[in-house]
Parts: C-alpha cells; sequence; structure tokens
C-alpha cells in the first residue's frame, strides 16, 4: 500500500524543469532575469560606499581587492583568487594656480597622474597658448624654455565617445612634447564635455630621456576663462603642483569564474581602479558590477538547475591598474591563466544602457551574433557592421586571437563625469545598469554554450 501510496504522489507532484540547453534560448532567460532583479546597483553601491576612491598602489585599492574576492564568493563564485602585480605609486599633492596681477584669479585645476612637481613653494612663468596639439609640435626647439604650456580645444558630446580618442593624445602626449621643446609646465582643457568647473584627471606619459614637468587638466570654464586672459594681454600664472612618487606598489587582479566542462575561457570584467577625486562609480565600479552583476545571475540559474553547467567557463576578473598603466593588469592575468580565451567582452564606458552591438569573430560565427542580436533587440540594442575592439583589459586576449564583442553603451554623458570628483554614485541610473547587465548576461552565456569557433585569429 506505502509503495501504491508513493507513485500515486510522484504523479501528482509536477515535474522539474529540465535545464535548457540551447545557447540562445538560454541567453533570452538569463535576460529576463537579469532584468528582474538590481544585484549590480548593490555591488556599486558595496565598492564605492565602503572603499571609496581606488587609486593604484593605495591601500584603499589592496582593501579593495579583499572586498571583491569576498564579494565573488559571496555571489557564488569559483576558484577566487588574487594576482597581484607591480605598479608605480604615485599620490597627488597640492595643486593650485592663480593669474599675477592687479585682479588676480584662481583657476581650478587638477594634476594629471604621474605629473612631474613645481618647487613647493610654486613656479612662476608666462602662459603660451596653442589651439592644438599640431600646433605645439611646430613650435621650434627650445622657443618654449620657462614657460607655462596651454592648449585649448573643444571636446564634443558623442554618444560612441569618439571625441575623446581624438582628443586624448593633448593629455597623454602633450606634456612630454612641451617638456622637450623646454616648457617649465603644461596645462590643457580637461577632457570632458560637461560645464560644471570641476577639472577631469588622467594619465600623462614621459618617455625615458625626458623629464617630467608639472601637467594639469584646467576645467572646461577655467580653461575657457583662461583663453579670454590670454586673448587680452599676455598673462603670468603662479603654479603649485606637488606630487609624488613613492616608488614601487601593489596593484592586482582578482579573478572568480563558473566552471564550465571544457577547457576553452570566456572572459569578461571591468577595472577595479579609479582615480582619487570622486570614488569611481561610473569609472569603472559600474563596469565591475555589470560583469559580476551577469555572472552572478548565470550562476543562480546554474545553481538552481534552469541552466546546465556552461561547455566553456566563464571567468569574471576585475582588473587592476587599467587607469595608469593600461593593458597591464590583462596581460597580466594570461601570464597566471593558460587556458585559451575564445570569447572576451569588457564593460568599461560607465553606467549607461548599451545600444549598439559590435563583433569581431571568425567569418562562420556571423549567424551566431545574428541570433544574439535577436536576444538583445528587446533591450533596445541594434547591430552595427563596425568592428568589436574591447577594451583595455581585454587588449591581450584579443592580440592572442580571441572573439570579442563591444555591448556598447551610450557614452552622450559620460565626458560630463570621467575622471572628476563628480564621478560619485548618484548619476547612476538603476534601469540603466539592470539593462547593461541583462545584456551581458545573455551575451555571456549565449558565447559560453555556442559550438561555433569565435576566434578569427590576432587583428591586423
Amino acid at each position: 500500500m506505502r509503495a501504491i501510496a508513493t507513485a500515486v504522489l510522484m504523479m501528482a507532484m509536477p515535474a522539474l524543469a529540465a535545464p535548457v540547453r540551447d545557447p540562445v534560448a538560454g541567453a533570452a532567460l538569463l535576460r529576463d532575469r537579469a532584468l528582474a532583479e538590481n544585484s549590480a546597483l548593490a555591488i556599486v553601491t558595496g565598492l564605492t560606499t565602503e572603499i571609496g576612491p581606488r587609486l593604484a598602489a593605495s591601500v584603499p585599492e589592496a582593501h579593495a581587492r579583499d572586498w571583491m574576492a569576498a564579494e565573488m564568493t559571496a555571489l557564488g563564485l569559483a576558484k577566487v583568487h588574487i594576482q597581484t602585480f607591480a605598479v608605480p605609486h604615485w599620490e597627488r599633492g597640492v595643486e593650485t594656480a592663480t593669474t599675477i596681477g592687479p585682479n588676480p584669479q584662481r583657476l581650478m585645476l587638477t594634476a594629471l597622474g604621474y605629473s612631474g612637481a613645481t618647487p613647493d613653494a610654486g613656479l612662476d612663468a608666462d602662459v603660451v597658448q596653442f589651439a592644438d596639439l599640431d600646433a605645439l609640435k611646430a613650435a621650434p626647439a627650445g622657443s618654449l624654455a620657462g614657460k607655462i604650456v596651454f592648449i585649448d580645444h573643444e571636446m564634443r558630446r558623442a554618444q560612441d565617445g569618439s571625441s575623446y580618442g581624438a582628443f586624448n593624445a593633448i593629455r597623454t602626449a602633450g606634456p612630454a612634447i612641451a617638456a622637450d621643446k623646454g616648457a617649465a609646465a603644461y596645462l590643457h582643457r580637461s577632457l570632458a564635455t560637461g560645464p560644471a568647473r570641476l577639472p577631469h584627471t588622467g594619465v600623462t606619459r614621459f618617455p625615458d630621456g625626458t623629464k617630467p614637468i608639472p601637467a594639469a587638466a584646467l576645467s572646461v570654464p577655467d580653461a575657457k576663462q583662461l583663453a579670454r586672459l590670454v586673448a587680452l594681454g599676455p598673462v603670468r600664472l603662479h603654479l603649485v603642483l606637488t606630487p609624488r612618487d613613492l616608488g614601487p606598489g601593489t596593484s592586482g587582479n582578482v579573478v572568480g569564474e563558473i566552471t564550465g566542462t571544457g577547457p576553452d575561457v570566456v572572459l569578461t570584467g571591468g577595472h577595479l581602479d579609479s582615480w582619487d577625486l570622486g570614488t569611481g562609480a561610473i569609472d569603472d565600479a559600474s563596469g565591475v558590477a555589470i560583469t559580476l552583476g551577469a555572472t552572478k545571475v548565470i550562476a543562480d540559474a546554474v545553481k538552481t538547475g534552469a541552466l546546465p553547467r556552461p561547455k566553456r567557463t566563464i571567468r569574471m576578473v576585475a582588473f587592476g591598474d587599467e587607469e595608469a598603466q593600461g593593458p597591464l593588469g590583462g596581460a597580466t592575468y594570461l601570464k597566471g591563466h593558460p587556458e585559451p580565451v575564445v570569447f572576451a567582452v569588457e564593460a568599461d564606458f560607465g553606467a549607461d544602457r548599451v545600444w549598439s552591438l559590435r563583433s569581431r569573430v571568425a567569418p562562420a560565427a556571423a549567424p551566431a551574433v545574428a541570433a544574439l542580436a535577436r536576444v538583445l533587440a528587446p533591450l533596445g540594442i541594434a547591430p552595427s557592421p563596425l568592428p568589436a575592439f574591447g577594451g583595455e583589459d581585454i587588449a591581450a586576449a584579443v592580440q592572442g586571437g580571441a572573439g570579442v564583442v563591444d555591448l556598447a553603451q551610450d557614452g552622450t554623458h559620460y565626458f560630463d563625469l570621467h575622471h572628476s570628483a563628480d564621478d560619485t554614485l548618484d548619476k547612476i541610473d538603476p534601469q540603466a545598469l539592470t539593462q547593461a547587465v541583462a545584456a551581458y548576461a545573455a551575451t555571456l552565456w549565449w558565447a559560453a554554450n555556442s559550438d561555433v569557433e569565435f576566434r578569427p585569429g590576432p587583428p591586423h
């Protein structure tokens, strides 16, 4: 009788749903699940509130690695570990600029990363203005001895952020060019699109053999004011910049995964470090939160049996020191993880909605990309014929031949905040952040379970 009763009870119970094995159907399931939760907001809130700014090699950046490792473990990722590497330790000091004359005016500025320093008491020098980098390059050798170079320009808004690429060399290369021509210091209008009186920092580079000079970015309104003053006649500035090079320091990657059944890896992540003026919410705690939130949605679905274990390992990395050292975190990751990376996607363009899908994959994978585009279409994401390039942190994997997708986020207002004191949590739209998580969750699962070969080979 007991056996009969048990059989009757089992027939009355609903059968457990089988795991969704089709990669496109699984991607759609994850897209919808991600839209129903907002774990990414909790991640970016915790990181920016409990840790705050995370300048490379600083104590807060080290605390952030421990925080992230604990968060990955709590969210269900496997094989969580920290992979450290050496980087320079640079620290911001005093930064002021004041016009000299009968009506002195203070200008709002901030030192560029790895800038040289003035004497502690500052320096007094005349300002020489240039319209762009080419005009500076054309200045005769030695003609700028003892001068403060000032480059003015106008960076415009663009949904794809393309203006940043057009003007980036003004910051990264301009100070070294000015130094080689004898300049005492260098100023430029911030690479920014907003009207706030807040300067935007960022790294600059001095090649071996070039002595670093003091280099800083003016806020957009202050750059405009300085240009007007120069137009009226000679301008002399009192400039104080006292950054310090503290010698070798430590940064690092935090790595976790959903372990697949095969040897191949789908790589994702964002960078954990940030500049020190704001709390690094947009750049790039949001990118870390988007990719970790997407990985969590997948881990939950696998744990509950809604999805099978993925064919390829989905590996999420919170990369170290992207802001100053660029691809070093990604290159270090590859040295410690020899498993083949067949596909990569990075989040490092804020917290706004994904609007475009771009790819660079093997030709045979084109139909699979078209299927992904159909999954992402309900999120308002359209496929683009433009090729994908990936970000700084996955550059080494892409150079090694991995297929890559860009889930391009709306950058219309990104450079209002980028590298400034205005990069704070309150600028994040939770709904936009959630939409991005949904896009990444669907894409990661699709890539991890498609049978196609994504790798097109190293880019030419």
